[in-house]
């Protein structure tokens, strides 16, 4: 994952997200007794990107004017059912990029939102329903919930939550956490319903912030609250000033939204309308977030079955326009290298941050970015937005531990955007490597965790660059064919789960039995 670039000086940048994740929680209220709902049936902390420095400039930019539930109505969209039936595709060639196929059952979490966004007024209501499956081989007594927008103040206001259909009262809620005692146990392999309805007063968004507000977006990234994944525990990371803490089980998710006219929304699926309402699915996501403008211009193309569309602000046509482009290769490289493009859909959004950031879906990239483009595939505009694109199957599609091993998806995904030049522009992978790469210098071990490091330099240095200079080694051990056929089989095996170092390395062995020790004692600290 990439957030944040050195626009900024880094101390400067660190003190303000310092004293962000500081901010008091505000005292969540008892919530009111749970109202009847109509039960369908169916980053946090910041991360500095690794970029070369940019010169400044003073250019302005352009004015950007425990028992089965009964089948019942579901209130927005009807009928809704358990089984989550895919939106039908139009047949195409076989030889053009084509999505994953979309699952018709699942015993994956379910989240249905049905959520108003009063752009105006910078609020959310939304009533939430999460149908659990307990796959974790325990009986559990309690859920463990994360509620990001409760890291800010005054941000998050908890108005009601039952367990199947019954109120919560047994629980405790402070910071980013939410754990509640169940009514009753829920034991293996049966499921439970919590239904929760909350209120978000949208904070304004800090310069290099994803979620919040500023004068013409609102961004919602880990706006809702969703069950952790459970691994001999609940598994929800303290924040740290550089790196990712979360970690998400692969989801179905449905968003059923209504928003002020004029306001156009970019998600990480396709839209389909209801009157006022409009409706978005996401399956085996880990989360989904909505980018909301009055001001969004929008371009689209269509590869496969896959809708790839761009959001972005006036004066920043030829930049917005070419991403379609980028996107493009790197889906057809990516689908063919690695696996199926794991969505129906791809968004790539212009924000006011210092970076970029993915999500399923759906990826955001600086407005600075669109501003230096140069027209060329030899810029951060395609540099970023290939590796932002790659974590479609290094996060969206093959989970890890990200604040723990963030190697496994940021050295993945930095070594991806080298594939993606030699497949697409091979006469540019010396740029790249010095670009990228070796203009750094790289230094420290691949495998620490976030808070391993001294540094968001030393972080991103170790991770990310010597990273990716291990993948390329070990690609030479095993051999270019034995790489791409253990690359395509990691990504089939951990689908839509987690993976660890040590799966990686069993799968590496698995594929070809070679020496790996001596790479693994140059790279890592670890022994696999």
């Amino acid at each position: 994952m990439n957030r944040y670039a050195p626009r900024i000086t880094f101390h400067f940048l660190l003190s303000a997200i310092l004293a962000a994740c500081a901010a008091p929680a505000q005292a969540t209220p008892t919530p009111l007794p749970f109202s009847q709902f109509i039960l369908p049936t169916y980053s946090a902390a910041a991360t500095i990107t690794p970029l070369q420095p940019i010169e400044e400039t003073n250019t302005p930019l352009p004015t950007i004017t425990a028992s089965p539930i009964p089948t019942e109505t579901f209130t927005p969209f009807a009928p809704a059912t358990l089984t989550l039936t895919p939106p039908p595709t139009s047949p195409v060639p076989a030889t053009t990029t084509q999505a994953a196929p979309l699952p018709t059952t699942s015993s994956r979490p379910n989240y249905i939102l049905n959520a108003t966004l009063d752009f105006k007024n910078k609020t959310v209501t939304a009533d939430q329903t999460i149908r659990y499956y307990n796959n974790t081989g325990t009986t559990l007594t309690d859920l463990v919930l994360s509620v990001q927008p409760n890291i800010y103040t005054n941000a998050f206001k908890l108005n009601a939550i039952a367990h199947d259909g019954a109120t919560l009262t047994n629980y405790t809620f402070s910071g980013q956490k939410l754990t509640v005692t169940l009514n009753q146990p829920i034991p293996a392999n049966t499921a439970a319903t919590i239904t929760l309805n909350f209120t978000l007063n949208i904070p304004k968004k800090g310069a290099d912030d994803v979620f919040g507000y500023d004068f013409n977006q609102i961004n919602l990234v880990d706006w809702y609250p969703f069950i952790v994944p459970y691994n001999g525990g609940w598994v929800l990371h303290d924040p740290n000033p550089w790196g990712e803490h979360l970690v998400y089980d692969a989801a179905d998710i449905e968003l059923n939204i209504k928003t002020d006219p004029g306001v156009i929304l970019a998600v990480g699926a396709s839209p389909e309308t209801n009157g006022e309402w409009t409706r978005y699915r996401l399956y085996g996501a880990r989360t989904l977030v909505i980018s909301a403008s009055d001001e969004f211009l929008v371009n689209e193309t269509i590869l496969g079955n896959i809708n790839i569309r761009s959001y972005y602000f006036s004066g920043f046509e030829n930049a917005g326009d070419d991403l379609l482009t980028y996107a493009s290769q790197a889906l057809q490289t990516y689908s063919a290298q690695f696996a199926p493009y794991p969505h129906q859909t791809l968004s790539i959004v212009q924000t006011d941050m210092g970076d970029g950031m993915e999500y399923d879906g759906l990826v955001f990239l600086s407005t600075d970015f669109y501003k230096e483009y140069n027209g060329t595939a030899r810029s951060n505009l395609a540099v970023i937005g290939v590796h932002e694109i790659a974590h479609q199957w290094w996060f969206s599609l093959v989970g890890s531990d990200h604040a723990f091993e963030p190697w496994l998806d940021e050295a993945l995904a930095t070594y991806s955007e080298r594939i993606f030049f030699e497949n697409n522009y091979p006469a540019n992978i010396s740029w790249w490597w010095q670009f990228r790469i070796n203009y750094f210098k790289p230094t420290g071990n691949v495998d620490g965790a976030i808070y391993d490091y001294n540094s968001f330099r030393t972080y991103t240095n170790a991770v990310y660059f010597r990273g990716a200079l291990f993948l390329d080694d070990m690609r030479e051990l095993m051999g270019y064919g034995n790489f791409s056929k253990f690359i395509k089989a990691y990504a089939e095996r951990y689908s839509h789960g987690h993976a660890t170092s040590a799966d990686f390395f069993a799968l590496a062995r698995e594929t070809i039995a070679v020496n790996y020790n001596s790479l693994i004692s140059q790279y890592f600290l670890g022994e696999y």
